[in-house]
């Protein structure tokens, strides 16, 4: 065989498996999508996701299928989807904390964060302090004084949630701990305030906000920089001198590290297209979220800064998985 008819013949299999993943890419999605979030279904990660999943089903005509995989803060669906293959039909629909603070108080999470990569950061909320009404308690300067003295339990998402952190920043920035009780999930975390089995939370605002509405919970303070949209009249943590209490959490979609980037990239816009139609971005509204649409380097670095940040707020506080 000649030089010149090895080349061609080279050229010619090289092109035979380069255009069936071409194909695949460009053909995204060719078979149903399993969105798996990993919080328990009725939280602001599982509304997003179920929202998104709803346009694009409709925009590219094919299944999506949202599937919950609650446990561990989030680790065990964030688990599932970092052993899928990276193919675009396995993807995590979740929140940061799997990937900023997990890794610093979870020994094994049951997979490594760089099992997985960044999508898209699509939104990010602050959280809310509230306390069920038969504390008493109106201000966060109020549950500052009492914790002084008294013993309060707040409710989180679980070991290792934004929720948690607040608990542990508290007693660093107050010198007056309250104790942590895990639940798996907002919702669930909400619930136990309604029902007096804790006495607050610091937990995601849209699922306290109808609460607060209907005077069942007590609203403090809000931990976003800004004022809530939804709820202008509740005051920020830095309004109140208790700016170190400042948090907030991302919304964000990863897949597995092995989807080729050129994939990832059309998954991002597919999704960063679906958050801008005027009834999703309603629904955002609501859940009291703020469009971010990072993606590629930009959405790599804020879930690092955010990390770092964590890191150092754990290895201070001494938080540690219950």
């Amino acid at each position: 065989m000649t030089a010149r008819r090895r080349a061609l013949l080279g050229l010619a299999l090289a092109a035979a498996f380069i255009a069936p993943a071409a194909h695949a890419q460009a053909t995204w999605p060719a078979q149903t999508v399993r969105f798996v979030n990993n919080f328990p279904a009725g939280g602001p990660s599982d509304i997003l996701a179920r929202s998104v999943s709803q346009v694009l089903q409709e925009s590219l005509k094919q299944s999506f299928v949202v599937e919950n995989k609650p446990g561990a803060a989030g680790n065990i669906g964030a688990a599932d989807v970092a052993k899928a293959a990276g193919d675009g039909n396995t993807l995590l629909f979740g929140i940061d904390t799997v990937f900023t603070i997990n890794p610093h108080v979870y020994p094994n999470q049951g997979f490594k964060p760089a099992d997985l990569k960044p999508v898209i950061v699509m939104a990010s909320s602050g959280l809310l302090i509230g306390v069920n009404p038969a504390t008493g308690l109106k201000t966060l300067p109020q549950l500052v004084e009492q914790s002084k003295a008294k013993a309060f339990n707040f409710s989180s998402a679980g070991s290792g949630s934004p929720g948690h952190l607040a608990v542990e920043v508290f007693a660093e920035a107050t010198k007056h701990k309250l104790g942590h009780i895990p639940y798996r999930g907002n919702t669930p975390a909400v619930t136990a305030v309604l029902s007096g089995e804790v006495d607050g939370g610091t937990l995601a605002t849209p699922g306290m906000l109808p609460h607060v509405k209907t005077g069942k919970i007590t609203a403090l303070a809000v931990t976003s920089r800004q004022r809530s949209a939804l709820a202008p009249d509740i005051p920020t943590v830095g309004e109140l001198g208790l700016k170190s209490l400042e948090q907030e959490v991302l919304y964000v979609v990863m897949a597995p590290a092995s989807t080729p980037d050129a994939l990832v990239q059309q998954i991002a816009k597919a999704i960063g297209d679906a958050l801008q139609r005027p009834d999703v971005k309603a629904r955002m509204d609501n859940l009291d979220l703020f469009y971010e649409g990072l993606t590629g380097a930009a959405a790599a670095k804020r879930l690092g800064d955010l990390n770092a940040r964590y890191g150092q707020l754990v290895k201070a506080t001494g938080m540690k998985v219950e």
